[in-house]
């Protein structure tokens, strides 16, 4: 019987050895692509046929607001504007300054004809001194507005039905980790919502989220007195941490993971069908857990 010493079978062959460099090497490439270089802009993230990226193009963006209306309007039920419903597209003034983060199905095409989910993206430097947020039109956020940092703020957020998955969320994720890294953001923050607008069908969820998660007073936003619906409506004793969370939306369980905050009080938008709440996130916070995850992934490639 013939077989390789035990020396021989620890050492790998050459063409082993090649077929390890390229697949360090491709790690290493992907880790660099993950962890961007400000000097050159965003780059696209892969995760198999997914890519994430930041729109270039109009037709780009109109296919991020064509897919934002088919998800609000069609499939939430949302109520179009005499103009939306005509176009068949979820647009507003704040589309024009923002970035549109998407999702790419290039399996289906590399552009317009591929995207599958989609953020919208607004930069405090883009919008200006006197420029405005769309979250101040349910939230008073002046303390965050007199924040000494870099805001962003983040809504719009949606994936194709046939993508709700694991994947297209945890790459909207990574985009939004090197967004923050590359703009040096301080501050993520928005409108999150639970769907419908009855606030007594979600009185357990709103009090276990006032009561486990309300925002440090620096950061604490509070819904505009006009729209400000008291998130205080159970008995927060008696409420099952396990029960509250399996009822809210995985955007809003997502931003708790990352360590993430909510403002004082809910709002109602019935043109959307929807109880909103505002959320924050330190961008440290959100950074630090991608940046360990790459770490890990450059040390296995690397021992």
């Amino acid at each position: 019987m013939t077989g390789k010493s035990s020396l021989e079978q620890n050492t790998p062959s050459k063409a082993e050895q090649l077929v390890s460099s390229a697949k360090t090497q491709k790690q290493m490439e992907t880790l660099a692509t993950l962890a961007l270089n400000r000097d050159g802009g965003f780059q696209e993230l892969r995760g198999g046929s997914l890519g994430v990226r930041i729109a270039t193009t109009e037709e780009e963006i109109a296919a991020a607001q064509a897919l934002r209306y088919k998800v609000f309007f069609e499939e939430m039920g949302a109520r179009p504007s005499e103009k939306a419903l005509k176009t068949r597209l979820d647009a507003d003034e704040f589309d024009e300054v923002a970035d549109h983060l998407l999702v790419i199905d290039h399996a289906r095409g590399p552009g317009a004809a591929g995207v599958v989910g989609t953020y919208r993206l607004l930069r405090s430097d883009v919008v200006g001194e006197k420029g405005r947020f769309y979250t101040a039109d349910e939230y008073d956020i002046s303390c965050l507005t007199d924040f000494p940092g870099r805001l962003l703020e983040v809504g719009r957020s949606c994936v194709a039905s046939e993508y709700r998955g694991r994947s297209a969320m945890q790459l909207l994720w990574r985009g939004i980790a090197s967004y923050i890294f590359l703009h040096r953001i301080d501050v993520l923050f928005g409108c999150a919502s639970l769907h419908g607008t009855s606030p007594d069908l979600m009185n357990d969820e709103l009090t276990w989220l006032y009561h486990n998660h309300l925002a440090p007073p620096a950061l604490r936003v509070r819904a505009l007195p006009e729209r400000y619906v008291d998130m205080r409506r159970s008995d927060p004793t008696l409420l099952d941490r396990r029960t509250c969370l399996s009822k809210l939306p995985p955007l809003i369980k997502g931003y708790l993971r990352l360590g993430g905050y909510v403002g004082d009080g809910a709002v109602v938008d019935e043109q959307f069908n929807t109880t909103d709440v505002a959320v924050l996130v330190k961008s440290e916070l959100l950074a630090d857990k991608y940046y360990r995850h790459y770490e890990r992934r450059l040390k296995d490639a690397l021992d």
